[in-house]
């Protein structure tokens, strides 16, 4: 009896054995899946956050290490000892941390997430903000006022308009004309007055450099997380509060 010749496999396609062999190769184990969720190594300009998956500047997300004793720690200054986890400055994306466990499986050890760690995380801006405004005005690099704010601008020395929450479009039109590519974060008023020891305060001008840049990074983050809205400072909601507003 003549034996069978054996066809050639299709062009293009491999034989049954060996794409069975192929397809061994290519599963990825539920452990090997852990892998791929790890702690950042920090090295280089930018930092990978483990829900998205995407690298972005290390000044515009959120880094996370973990305590001895197994607590997620929010580390805004990025300054604390120990690998980073790192977070964009998304709400959505840190909810997506909390409940699929991922801050266990980046650490690969069993971590405890606080319940209030979005709250500690606005104010810890909220306080960075207030810090930096502070700064920049000791520095002499940063004013407000109107009056003075448009002198700046017309001067070309502002790098950085801030205005304050409940500000009117049409004023802020007036203070930047002929300077509308200059950068305009918005703030809660009670923010900006803190910072600069008034009672009030609706415009502030920055002038070009490091810190403005430092500001325009924690107001992207600011916003990342309260969902594009611009809270008042907890001082100023208690006192709405308690008035009944």
């Amino acid at each position: 009896m003549e034996s069978r010749t054996q066809k050639p496999p299709r062009k293009g396609r491999l034989p049954t054995s060996e794409l069975h062999e192929t397809e061994a190769q290519n599963t990825v184990s539920p452990e090997e899946l852990d892998d791929l969720i790890e702690l950042d190594d920090e090295k280089g300009p930018q930092r990978r956050c483990i829900v998205t998956r995407k690298s972005g500047n290390p000044d515009a997300m959120l880094r996370f290490v973990i305590s001895p004793d197994g607590v997620v720690v929010p580390d805004l200054a990025g300054r604390l000892p120990g690998r980073g986890i790192w977070l964009s400055a998304v709400r959505d994306v840190l909810d997506t941390a909390r409940t699929r466990h991922l801050f266990s499986r980046a650490a690969r050890q069993p971590v405890k997430v606080p319940e209030d760690i979005a709250r500690v995380l606005v104010s810890g801006i909220e306080a960075r903000l207030v810090q930096g405004l502070g700064l920049a005005r000791r520095a002499g690099q940063a004013l407000c006022g109107f009056v003075k704010c448009r002198e700046w601008i017309a001067a070309g020395k502002a790098g950085l308009v801030i205005q304050g929450s409940g500000g009117s479009p049409d004023e802020l039109r007036r203070l930047i004309s002929g300077h509308n590519k200059l950068p305009v974060l918005t703030l809660p008023a009670q923010m900006l007055a803190t910072a600069f020891g008034r009672e009030h305060a609706v415009y502030v001008v920055i002038a070009p450099g490091a810190l403005a840049q430092r500001l325009m990074a924690e107001h992207e983050r600011f916003l990342g997380l309260t969902d594009g809205l611009v809270p008042e400072p907890r001082n100023e909601r208690l006192a709405r509060e308690q008035a009944g507003i």
